[in-house]
């Protein structure tokens, strides 16, 4: 498996299944421009195994990785954003060290299967709740990870004006080598005070 890399003008190229030269249309106007607006910030990641479980084990080979980008100027409705997001070039990215592609991949997922429409809006108990118990994993976390999450999950979760959690998919959605992580849990927190954005995906390998 090698990492495809991305064209300057953020173009992908047909997905595996896809008929040979067949051609993708171009993003509508109002899209690209929405693409371009929504600027990629920088990202973080914490792997569980950086901090200490007793006897080294309980980590389960979690992690989250979190991409924030900058809302565009304006006023754009939730799924204008979620639209954008999917679009933009760091959206294609199997997080598995593979970095990012030019072909539609999402995690596990052929990205071109996901709409905005395939994110559900929940509360902010409902995605904590959830996010608190993948990484548990029966385990106790040890104080530090906990203080980590906390500052960059849990925080941000509370804090966003609104939250979108991936909603389920076919199983035809999984791409040629999917799926690659035992659990993917992926949320998106608009948070419309700080015009900010933030992608967050927790699975283990």
């Amino acid at each position: 498996m090698g990492c495809r890399t991305v064209t300057a003008s953020g173009g992908a190229a047909p997905a595996s299944g896809a008929p040979a030269g067949a051609a993708r249309e171009p993003a509508p106007a109002a899209l690209t421009g929405m693409r371009q607006a929504l600027a990629y910030r920088d990202s973080r990641f914490v792997d569980f195994q950086d901090f200490d479980y007793p006897g080294g084990r309980g980590h389960g080979r979690r992690w989250v990785h979190i991409k924030r980008f900058r809302l565009p100027d304006g006023s754009p409705a939730d799924r204008e954003l979620l639209d954008a997001l999917i679009a933009h070039p760091e959206f294609r990215d199997t997080y598995d060290g593979a970095g990012i592609w030019s072909e539609p991949r999402h995690g596990p997922w052929w990205s071109d299967r996901i709409s905005s429409g395939t994110y559900q809006s929940v509360e902010a108990s409902t995605a904590l709740s959830t996010i608190d118990a993948w990484a548990a994993g029966g385990a106790p976390l040890p104080s530090d990870l906990d203080a980590r999450l906390h500052a960059a999950v849990r925080t941000p979760v509370r804090r966003a004006t609104s939250r979108y959690v991936l909603g389920a998919l076919p199983d035809d959605a999984h791409h040629d080598y999917g799926p690659i992580h035992t659990a993917f849990h992926e949320l998106v927190l608009v948070d419309r005070r700080t015009r900010s954005l933030a992608l967050v995906v927790a699975a283990d390998d």
